[in-house]
């Protein structure tokens, strides 16, 4: 006899062990609190804006040139992270890291059809991660010039250290509300991995299913009223079924 479950049956397991799960969930969200300002450590991001823009003696827009200039965003994507670049921006520095350990520190982003890219760095030192993009930006106007002869590249903003800088990495309430949806998910499954196991016979319907008999009478729960004894009921009990 196949058994099934029915949702008024889900509900009911859930609101029995409801505090299981709020508790089992709290605990998540304590836990990945906790990791996340004690453990995982802070990563900080500094940014620079560059502008691909061949100088036109004649100021006139050139959509050809436009479009060429575009297209070199994709070359000098290559150029800034190859070791020309990468390694005099460790000397100028003078950065414990090695070249590979730098380029994974480095993103660079840029929009179609667009001059301008962004050169970004993480580094868990705020004012390194400054010091760090902006080197890589200025290295890179600087030695582009002798690398592809050509001078279409400016800084168009620059990296500042702020007073306050607030980490990108990692994000509190994001990890902390993940952890209660992870939480909550796993308590639901726990009380359902419970609910499943406990073979005790809570009603008729149980009893029924168990021994493949129908239940022909049940005996009820009569509490006891106030200020009455507990074998004044008894006595009054044997007297009516005695007549």
């Amino acid at each position: 006899m196949e058994e099934s479950i029915s949702l008024k049956e889900v509900i009911q397991t859930i609101i029995k062990r409801w505090k299981l799960i709020v508790l089992i969930s709290l605990l998540a969200m304590l836990l990945s609190g906790s990791i996340t300002f004690y453990l995982l450590t802070p990563k900080y991001q500094a940014s620079t804006q560059i502008l691909v823009n061949q100088k036109n003696v004649e100021n006139k827009l050139d959509y050809s040139q436009m479009q060429s200039n575009v297209s070199l965003i994709n070359t000098y994507r290559e150029i800034i992270k190859s070791p020309t670049i990468i390694e005099k921006v460790i000397k100028k520095l003078d950065l414990k890291q090695s070249t590979e350990q730098l380029n994974q520190k480095i993103t660079i982003n840029s929009s179609d059809n667009s001059q301008v890219f962004s050169v970004t760095v993480q580094d868990n030192n705020p004012g390194l991660a400054v010091a760090i993009v902006n080197s890589v930006s200025e290295i890179f106007q600087k030695e582009i010039k002798g690398i592809m002869n050509v001078d279409n590249v400016s800084i168009l903003a620059k990296a500042e250290m702020k007073n306050n800088p607030s980490p990108v990495n990692p994000n509190p309430l994001l990890n902390i509300a993940i952890g209660f949806i992870v939480g909550f998910l796993f308590g639901i499954g726990l009380v359902f991995l419970i609910e499943y196991f406990d073979n005790t016979l809570k009603n008729s319907q149980d009893v029924e299913n168990f021994l493949g008999l129908p239940i022909l009478g049940s005996i009820q729960n009569i509490p006891q009223r106030k200020g009455r004894k507990r074998s004044e009921i008894r006595t009054k009990e044997v007297e009516t079924f005695g007549a």
